[in-house]
């Protein structure tokens, strides 16, 4: 990770404690979840670090606020598959979603100072793709797996891109790029992986939760 203007790592409170601490509209969040398919994303984010390790991200999504329910809510693209039903893309929940410890020992929120009006920008414009129903894209994904070796790819447009769909990380830079603001230069906005946001040069402060 870059090094931010502010840093600030915990490790001896619960998820939730972290979490209802450091959220707030317009911040970052990022999680490396502990599952099979997620100890995979974070060995092939290794091109990306320069020690050549594996990345602890593999999920990024954007607070929104609390709500009268009193719960922090979140806008992310994700694959939610439950008993009673299935969601693949833009879609809102509680943060209460990463309250445990087991499933997501480690979490990070960024933030990027942004002002009132670019927080409302943000939102905006997630809640629009959340309206417009748009997809959660393993294609896409895969694609920018396929380019993450290579900066020259990354700088292209995904090659499997497909309209109205973005996976989770290139969700959170398309949102961000409605007020100028790019995680990673020379990357295509579908080619954003979480270890690029977590990386990011642009100025920011970053609360870690993170666990031996």
């Amino acid at each position: 990770m870059e090094k931010p203007n502010r840093l600030v790592i915990v490790s001896d409170i619960t998820n939730r404690q972290f979490l209802e601490t450091y959220a707030a509209p317009g911040r970052v969040g990022l999680v490396g979840a502990s599952h099979f398919i997620d100890i995979s994303i974070k060995r092939a984010q290794r091109s990306l670090r320069a020690d050549r390790s594996d990345s602890q991200w593999t999920h990024a999504f954007l607070f929104e606020g609390i709500r009268i329910d009193g719960c922090h809510w979140i806008l992310e693209s994700d694959l939610d598959i439950s008993q009673r039903n299935v969601r693949f893309g833009v879609q809102e929940n509680r943060v209460t979603k990463y309250f445990d410890e087991d499933a997501y020992p480690t979490i990070a929120i960024l933030d990027f100072n942004l002002t009132q009006e670019q927080i409302e920008m943000v939102l905006k414009a997630g809640l629009d793709l959340l309206g417009e129903q748009w997809e959660y894209s393993v294609r896409e994904l895969f694609g920018t797996l396929i380019a993450m070796p290579s900066r020259r790819l990354r700088s292209r447009p995904n090659l499997l891109q497909k309209e109205r769909s973005l996976y989770c990380s290139a969700f959170v830079q398309h949102l961000f790029l409605k007020i100028g603001l790019v995680f990673s230069v020379n990357t295509s906005v579908k080619n954003t992986a979480p270890e690029l946001i977590a990386q990011t040069s642009l100025p920011h402060s970053a609360y870690i939760l993170k666990r031996d």
